[in-house]
């Protein structure tokens, strides 16, 4: 073992070694909290300056529902184990820095990786001899040996496994359930020596309680991509039962239910479309060593059926309003997942473009996101047609017998399974829901999960 590394790893055994973090979104953040409170000084470093400026004050700049995490900020910048700026010179006292910065793909789905290569430039010129960089950002494979070792190499003017070290620690986190995942779920812990894989593991051992598997960097950027693009294909799997069981006159919510009787079966959740930063990138992602037959391949279909959702959840509104009529149209949910204020990749915002393009006028509501905050009821005055998006459990409460006096038409696209049948036809609504057809038998319960 390396001198270098010998001496990080005592000092992350004791705490003392200083923490980076590149990126203060939603790994970056959480992850700096979680560091800062298991005893570790952090500063992090977001290109947003006012967003590093409040972070800074200890208020935290997501507003959705994510348990614990504004306390935890609150307490750790007070107790000065976590400070954030925006100029990457802070780092150059950084034993370890974490990069958390976004990974799309571009129109062409190819990545490019603009931020990450940005980051690894700016980190390189101030980088301390001996530190150890890991990239949580999901990564395509051979990112690490192909974009970041050369950017990094290049702007420090220092080696590989002699002047700084490499890992990759993909995060596995979610919206509304940040801290909780950071916790608990297993980690894959790629270094670029087994060396470096050991320290990465006594890191993440600070907080992390699920399994933590040493690997190399390869390992790391396979498992997570093929993580997310696994889920991508089943999503799609289950569009298209559902809109097989629309054109048959089925009801698919019927059909997971009794499918996943048989024991190694888990047919997943329709909806009207699939966003966020990671799932639909990620299989473009895993996809990218294969150039131009990643758009002939499964992985390419499954994006292009999940892709399709909002433009199927367009026509279902056109069925209710008639076709060729234009009106207004209410969309609940604006978020791309349920409690959350996350509207990157949403769904809903291809859908209402799609319904604009159509000659709609479309009012949005979602309690998380601030612009689209206030009286659902005034956005559902004189509606033509509700459409029911995101499944944020504040339309648990909503009256439906209110709702469906202040719209002109009562008419309702459910694209996620949320209301009861019953409650629906109470209040007087011709609906439609993803994945029941309109000739299919109906039930007193809700089609969507049980």
């Amino acid at each position: 073992m390396s001198d270098s590394i010998s001496s990080l790893r005592d000092r992350v055994k004791d705490r003392s070694a200083l923490l980076g973090v590149i990126g203060l979104g939603y790994v970056g953040l959480p992850a700096a909290c979680m560091f800062a409170s298991a005893g570790f000084r952090v500063h992090g470093v977001d290109i947003d300056a006012g967003r590093a400026e409040l972070i800074d004050s200890g208020r935290s700049p997501i507003e959705g529902d994510e348990p614990g995490l504004a306390e935890l900020l609150e307490q750790v910048v007070a107790s000065h184990r976590l400070s954030a700026g925006s100029v990457h010179t802070d780092l150059a006292d950084a034993d370890v820095v974490l990069i958390c910065v976004d990974t799309p793909v571009d129109a062409d789905h190819r990545p490019r990786f603009k931020a990450l290569r940005a980051a690894c430039s700016q980190l390189g010129s101030v980088l301390k001899d001996g530190a150890l960089v890991i990239v949580e950002s999901t990564i395509a494979p051979g990112t690490i040996d192909n974009v970041v070792r050369p950017a990094l190499e290049d702007s420090s003017g220092r080696h590989a496994g002699v002047g700084f070290h490499l890992g990759h620690c993909p995060e596995r986190v979610m919206p509304g359930k940040l801290l909780r995942n950071m916790r608990t779920m297993s980690r894959v812990c790629g270094g670029s020596s087994a060396e470096v894989a050991d320290v990465m593991v006594a890191l993440y051992s600070t907080f992390v309680e699920g399994d933590l598997d040493a690997a190399d960097c390869l390992t790391a950027e396979l498992v997570k991509t093929a993580e997310n693009a696994y889920r991508d294909v089943g999503i799609a799997f289950a569009n298209q039962l559902a809109l097989i069981c629309e054109r048959v006159g089925g009801d698919a919510w019927l059909v997971r239910q009794l499918v996943n009787k048989v024991p190694g079966r888990d047919v997943l959740l329709p909806g009207g479309g699939v966003g966020g930063h990671c799932i639909p990138k990620d299989s473009w992602l895993l996809a990218a060593p294969l150039g131009e037959e990643a758009e002939d391949s499964l992985l390419a279909v499954a994006r292009r059926i999940n892709d399709s959702m909002p433009a199927h959840v367009a026509e279902l509104v056109g069925d209710l309003v008639g076709r060729g009529k234009q009106g207004r149209v209410a969309v609940l949910g604006y978020a791309y997942l349920e409690n959350s204020d996350d509207t990157r990749n949403s769904p809903s915002a291809e859908t209402i473009r799609l319904l604009s393009e159509r000659g709609f006028d479309v009012a949005v509501h979602d309690p998380f996101v601030s612009e689209h905050k206030g009286d659902v009821m005034e956005v559902l005055r004189n509606a033509d047609c509700a459409v029911l998006m995101v499944a944020h459990r504040a339309y648990r409460d909503l009256d439906l017998k209110r709702a469906a006096d202040v719209m002109r038409k009562r008419a309702l696209v459910d694209a996620r399974g949320f209301f009861g049948v019953e409650a629906l036809r109470q209040a007087g609504f011709d609906y439609r829901f993803i994945g029941v057809g309109s000739t299919a038998a109906t039930y007193e319960e809700a089609p969507g999960p049980k």
